[in-house]
């Protein structure tokens, strides 16, 4: 088995940095968000990582919770973050060395984890179920790492709770079709702990949360995504979209607007 944290073989000038930049921008702000500033507390609180402990961030992005790992295991420990897209990994590396932190990073998919079986005592995972079309794999890879008594926390949205307001019924329902048929794994939420259950592991504890998108994004990125791809499916018109778009932006204005989607935490352990 190859050493996860050695160096990698992408070039720096061969990644897009306007791109990653942008990207990077989008899950600082996300990651400002109080829904999941909480459900990150509750998480490292249910974890409870302690000195000397190896622990994996799955989907690790800018590395804030590699990092908050790294702190918790301490020098005699190590926290290992791990992304499929090399750009992230090369950002996160970074922003590390900036920090001082002695988290570690590496190119790679949920699917086919780094580490021989039961090396692991902790494992993280956010908002990367719901992008996998075989989330069953990766639940059994976090189980096959995971030592005897070892713990993960796997965060994760479900987009059958997602609320916008306001809008007609009908065509946000049109809406929600779309964006549930563009997400490989729209329903993560309520279907992990099975999934989990199956590749061994029991759960004990639950955490939620919603996750709030600000007034001030009330017609933001998420939205555009949202109906762009519904006028793009033929599911509204064009001048249903911009009909949407200003019924939101007004009720922003007088404080009636809302947009959301409900995020659940699962603590499981390896018996």
């Amino acid at each position: 088995m190859s050493d996860p944290t050695a160096p990698l073989s992408f070039r720096a000038d061969e990644i897009d940095r306007a791109a990653l930049d942008r990207l990077a921008s989008v899950l600082d702000l996300q990651a400002a968000r109080p829904g999941i500033r909480r459900l990150r507390e509750w998480s490292h609180a249910a974890l409870q990582v302690q000195p000397g402990e190896s622990a994996l961030d799955i989907g690790s992005g800018t590395g804030s919770e590699t990092r908050a790992l790294a702190a918790a295991v301490t020098a005699s420990g190590r926290a290992i973050g791990l992304d499929p897209n090399p750009g992230m990994v090369l950002l996160a590396r970074e922003r590390t060395e900036e920090e001082g932190s002695t988290a570690r990073f590496v190119v790679g998919d949920a699917y086919s984890l780094p580490f021989p079986d039961e090396r692991l005592d902790v494992v993280r995972s956010e908002r990367v179920f719901q992008h996998l079309s075989e989330p069953e794999r990766a639940a059994a890879e976090v189980a096959r790492v995971l030592r005897r008594g070892g713990r993960a926390v796997i965060v994760d949205s479900d987009w059958g709770t997602a609320i916008v307001h306001p809008g007609e019924p009908e065509m946000l329902h049109r809406i929600m079709g779309v964006m549930l048929s563009h997400t490989a794994n729209p329903h993560s939420g309520r279907r992990l702990p099975g999934q989990l259950t199956a590749a061994g592991l029991v759960v004990e504890d639950i955490g939620t949360e919603a996750l709030i998108q600000d007034p001030d994004d009330a017609t933001g990125p998420l939205a555009q995504m949202m109906t762009v791809a519904a006028v793009a499916e033929g599911a509204i018109t064009e001048a249903e979209r911009v009909e949407l778009l200003e019924r939101l932006t007004a009720a922003a204005r007088v404080g009636d607007f809302h947009m959301s989607v409900t995020m659940f935490a699962y603590l499981v352990r390896k018996p």
